[in-house]
């Protein structure tokens, strides 16, 4: 196959803040950009960008870290569970008591300046490090030191010299987004006390970065469809073509509720790795391919269907059937795998999780390529 010569992609997925266990939801989204990743890898030179450090500033985490550290100073994080951390932070959320800007800037500042982690985070941090290695996910340096490109300031000039932003600080007032002339609303990204929100750490992430890029794909949370359409328009700007990629989440019990409200207890990552076991025993592969069969293939992009325990089952028993179909076939060339990626770009350089996965299921398919199954899912 002729292969048109190989562009540079960036993967920026919305990042999960370490203050909660990982959910049903949060699995989702981190397997279907991890299958994007690393099937769109052989097609093109990919970077996938995931980087805590620069969203560390935002009021979720670092309001959390000062809420510990007044409540609970004495704590040792490093003996408790990423339910028991959670099982805090639904507490600090629901004592609706804002600190200052003042009382959060050392925070802030420990983060920009030497890449603090509170240990309460280091210790979600390096529990998800061993969700990931479990499932085989690609780790993006979960628990490295990732500042992001530009300071604030820096961000706020650049926006500026663009004409991009109303800055209304000098005047006691916020700092916002202004794309009003492309018919889209003002978007407060730092409060009028120098508080930035999730928006203005994803801009001092991006606009340093997208210029090298020949596609940027964003992949969040649908709930969020509002700030990334407007991310999408000041990217775009800067040359690249923007793709937006939303994944729905995952209802429990028909109901989708934000993580502050603890409706995730008994569909933590741990707990749900824990009873796959049950199912798959020490085979990873299983494990990883029927997880991914499951979060990717048969929830699909939206976000109607609520986790089901015996669905995942089955996804579990499903990929076991196809890996002893595969490890039966004769692994195809490199040429056959890049033919069977390229099928689900569809104009676009990133390879669609979704058509991938589900090309894996139904009946009289062939057993899938084992080299397409180790490059991707295992």
């Amino acid at each position: 196959m002729m292969m048109p010569p190989r562009k540079n992609v960036l993967l920026a997925p919305v990042t999960v803040t370490p203050t909660k266990p990982l959910t049903p939801s949060h699995l989702k989204g981190l397997l279907w950009t991890d299958v994007m990743f690393r099937a769109t890898a052989p097609l093109a030179e990919v970077t996938y960008r995931y980087s805590h450090t620069t969203y560390h500033v935002t009021e979720q985490t670092v309001g959390f870290w000062e809420y510990l550290d007044r409540s609970h100073g004495e704590t040792d994080y490093a003996q408790l569970s990423e339910e028991e951390i959670g099982e805090l932070y639904v507490r600090h959320r629901a004592e609706e008591r804002p600190r200052s800007a003042e009382v959060l800037r050392p925070y802030r500042d420990a983060v920009e300046h030497s890449g603090w982690t509170h240990p309460a985070s280091e210790r979600l941090l390096k529990l998800w490090a061993g969700h990931y290695e479990r499932l085989g996910m690609h780790d993006p340096g979960l628990r490295e030191h990732q500042p992001p490109g530009l300071g604030l300031e820096e961000m706020i000039e650049r926006l500026s010299a663009a004409g991009l932003v109303l800055d209304q600080r000098a005047w006691g007032g916020p700092v916002y987004l202004d794309l009003t002339r492309y018919g889209m609303p003002l978007r407060r990204i730092v409060t009028s006390d120098g508080r930035p929100n999730y928006l203005a750490c994803a801009l001092r992430e991006l606009l340093p970065l997208v210029p090298w890029y020949d596609e940027v794909v964003l992949l969040y949370d649908r709930e969020l469809d509002a700030d990334y359409q407007l991310l999408n328009r000041v990217l775009t700007r800067l040359g690249p073509t923007v793709r937006r990629v939303p994944v729905g989440r995952v209802p429990i019990d028909g109901r989708i509720t934000s993580a502050r409200y603890g409706g995730w207890r008994g569909h933590t990552a741990g707990v749900l790795l824990g009873e796959a076991a049950e199912t798959c025993g020490d085979d990873t592969d299983v494990l990883r391919l029927g997880t991914r069969l499951y979060f990717v293939a048969t929830l699909g992009p939206g976000q109607r269907e609520s986790f089901r325990h015996d669905l995942l089952r089955n996804c579990l028993t499903v990929a076991a059937r196809l890996l002893k179909r595969s490890r039966a076939a004769v692994t195809g060339g490199t040429g056959d795998l890049l033919d069977a990626l390229d099928r689900h770009r569809r104009g676009h350089t990133y390879v669609d999780p979704y058509r991938l996965t589900c090309s894996l299921l139904g009946s009289g398919r062939p057993a899938p390529d084992p080299g397409l199954l180790s490059a991707v899912y295992l």
